[in-house]
């Protein structure tokens, strides 16, 4: 036998061995349901879905198994009630392709639904026209990765979000590409969980979206083209680094809302062609640092009850207004950051500006309280009062300053 052909017997062997004494079904094999499959593979053991659609819903699985689908077989729910519906610790659902999800105005049917379990695998399945794709709630230590969930939404009332955990923790979202759902990833009282390299763009609301949810990590993700951006509500101890937020426009869009957010960290993230890079609302206590805000129409708008908050090292390029500010400074500090708009000088050289830098402009102050005014952005006479506050501060806060501008952008990870 030559190596050549030796190494396709070799495979065979090898996938023979491996799904040896499974429970199987296909198209064509005696056994053709899944719901029976489901109930006659054993406790541990693994049942493989060969390729084919298989028009079933509302498969309950009360036991630990492994299911596998083998090409992605495609499960049809016709848009009757959940697909899956998990009750048990320890499954693992692989490889398969879900759609046509059940649409109820009562019930949260989704593509996979698992209450009160531990430990669970989610991994590499594709999802379309879910009412919810994974819908998880009271459960833990469970992995949800590289899977695909494309819906169909169109407005709020009528659609669910793609990944939806409530009072869960210690759960991993990693890797999946979520589009045209409500919200792309929904977190309500959530905690220890991380969000990692996940694509979500498209949605009709968020692209992330956080309720009363601490000590979680979101890192290394993407959100484009969200209908309102990304919300963190009502939540302490948050982790957002090297994310990127773009192309999030609309009266009432932005690349990130914080609201009632304390004691986070916002490291290394971009946030490009936004109409507001980061909306704060009774924040406090977090550190931006690193960021990249660039071509924004406000870069960071703090509104009121901001507190403590550390906004040093970040670069803000071109943007229509770099900083909005409502109140007295208490104590939020800005420092070392680069100002495409700063027109200082650097007499001894070592790239700190020798002249503070006042971000927040009149205009944008005017902007606050007449919205209209919007429209006069790129007039004279704006750069005529522009120029005349920053002679003489009355209404924007004088205290407001960058003692120590940067004279060259801070080198970052985008």
């Amino acid at each position: 036998m030559t190596i050549k052909s030796f190494i396709p017997f070799i495979l065979l062997l090898t996938t023979s061995v491996l799904f040896a004494g499974k429970t199987k079904v296909c198209p064509s094999c005696e056994n053709q349901s899944i719901r029976t499959a489901i109930k006659s593979t054993p406790v541990g053991d693994t049942l493989i879905i060969e390729q084919g659609t298989y028009l079933e819903s509302d498969l309950t699985i009360d036991k630990p198994i492994t299911i596998i689908g083998i090409n992605y077989p495609v499960i049809d729910g016709e848009e009757k009630s959940y697909i899956f519906n998990i009750i048990s610790d320890s499954v693992t659902i692989k490889g398969l392709t879900l759609k046509n999800v059940g649409l109820s105005y009562t019930t949260d049917f989704a593509a996979i639904h698992t209450y009160n379990v531990k430990t669970f695998h989610f991994e590499d399945n594709r999802i379309y026209n879910a009412f919810f794709g994974f819908h998880i709630e009271k459960s833990k230590n469970g992995i949800i990765k590289n899977n695909t969930i494309i819906g169909s939404a169109i407005t709020e009332y009528n659609s669910g979000n793609g990944i939806h955990l409530w009072h869960c923790s210690k759960i991993q979202i990693l890797g999946n590409t979520i589009e045209k759902m409500r919200d792309g990833i929904y977190f309500e009282f959530v905690k220890n969980s991380i969000v990692q390299g996940n694509l979500s763009q498209k949605n009709v609301r968020y692209g992330l979206h956080f309720m009363f949810s601490d000590n979680n990590q979101y890192k290394n993700n993407h959100f484009e083209i969200n209908g309102a951006g990304v919300a963190v509500m009502f939540s302490k101890n948050v982790i957002m680094e090297n994310n990127t937020f773009r192309l999030n426009w609309g009266s009432a869009s932005y690349g990130l809302l914080l609201k009632e957010i304390n004691d986070a960290v916002i490291l290394n993230n971009t946030f490009d062609q936004n109409t507001i890079g980061i909306n704060a609302d009774g924040t406090n206590r977090i550190i931006f640092k690193n960021n990249n805000f660039k071509n924004n129409g406000w870069a960071i708008r703090f509104l009121g009850a901001c507190y403590g908050n550390n906004i040093i090292q970040n670069n803000f390029l071109q943007n229509a207004l770099d900083i909005s500010y409502k109140g007295s400074m208490n104590n939020n500090i800005f420092d070392k950051n680069y100002w495409s708009e700063y027109a200082g000088y650097d007499l001894d050289k070592d790239n700190i500006g020798d002249v503070p830098y006042r971000p927040v402009k009149l205009f944008s102050y005017v902007v606050n309280n007449t919205p209209e005014t919007i429209i006069l952005l790129r007039s004279l006479f704006v750069d005529i009062i522009n120029f005349s506050e920053k002679v003489s501060p009355i209404f924007t806060p004088d205290n407001l300053k960058d003692f120590n501008p940067l004279m060259k952008p801070i080198q970052t990870n985008d």
